[in-house]
């Protein structure tokens, strides 16, 4: 029998992990006071095995029972039930934005700043992020693609640890990515804009990303690039960091830097690094978008 435990910063998706994990066949609890747990997981035992995969969601709307989790599966571990934990985190920005965009008020913070509320959180939330078993930043996932993350943890081999590396393709005309850790200009490479029978298709498009890619300095990039993101993965790993945003723009972010985050991408995951893309401005109007 597998139990999970869902928890992390308020507005950082675990409504959007429960539902990726139901689709994953868990049966899913919101919002269980700690206290209940052991009554919970001895009643699924009692099932004969037809709940055997069960996620709950134990957060700090839990008020005074939250602080008393770690306890709980203190408990449980002395009664030979191990349970996992799932930890999502965002940085500030997003989930203030999410908080402003969903006009919820935070839960420690009902009569005053988000930001306040989000850095007790943060602060209340320590000891039971360094108990984890699993980490993500949900910052830069888009609910499919923290689905995608969910399926690798949960159902997927040999990717249920690391570095999470996102690539992001972007055009420098709509701005860098605020989160990104890495920038890479890849505008000096064969540009697909001035080809009339190629600039209305995007970097997708297996003819345009053909040529691009043959041309010498763009494989003597990729080359390159490829081996320094490799050099520093385990330097970021070493100091801890969890997630990795990569950002490679071109002008308007539709051809080139589409391809390159592919390129990169495919690299990444066939070194074994767990890796998602977003290519943030592929559907963007082409026109004008790569005229210099």
């Amino acid at each position: 029998m597998r139990f999970v435990i869902i928890t992390g910063l308020s507005g950082a998706g675990k409504t959007e992990a429960v539902r990726g994990l139901e689709d994953l066949g868990f049966f899913c609890v919101d919002n269980l006071p700690p206290v209940l747990i052991s009554k919970f997981a001895e009643l699924c035992y009692q099932t004969g095995g037809k709940i055997n995969k069960i996620a709950l969601v134990i957060d700090i709307r839990g008020g005074e029972f939250f602080d008393e989790l770690l306890s709980s599966l203190d408990d449980l571990e002395d009664e030979g039930i191990r349970m996992e934990i799932l930890f999502l985190e965002a940085s500030d920005q997003a989930l203030v934005k999410r908080f402003k965009e969903s006009r919820r008020r935070h839960p420690l913070s009902p009569d005053d700043r988000v930001i306040k509320g989000i850095e007790e959180e943060r602060g209340r939330l320590k000891s039971i992020r360094e108990r984890a078993d699993y980490i993500i930043d949900t910052t830069n996932l888009r609910p499919r693609q923290l689905k995608e993350e969910l399926a690798n943890v949960f159902e997927g081999e040999g990717k249920k640890e690391g570095l999470l590396v996102s690539v992001v393709s972007f055009g420098f005309k709509y701005g860098i990515p605020l989160d990104a850790d890495l920038v890479f200009d890849v505008r000096f490479l064969p540009n697909p804009y001035y080809n009339e029978v190629l600039r209305e298709h995007s970097g997708e498009n297996p003819a345009v990303r053909e040529y691009v890619l043959k041309g010498k300095d763009t494989q003597k990039f990729l080359t390159m690039l490829c081996e320094l993101v490799e050099f520093l993965i385990p330097k970021y790993i070493r100091e801890g960091k969890t997630n990795l945003v990569i950002g490679i723009g071109c002008t308007g972010g539709r051809h080139r830097s589409v391809i390159i985050a592919n390129e990169l991408l495919d690299a990444l995951k066939q070194n074994n690094h767990r890796a998602i893309a977003d290519h943030r401005d592929i559907e963007k109007s082409v026109a004008g978008d790569e005229s210099k």
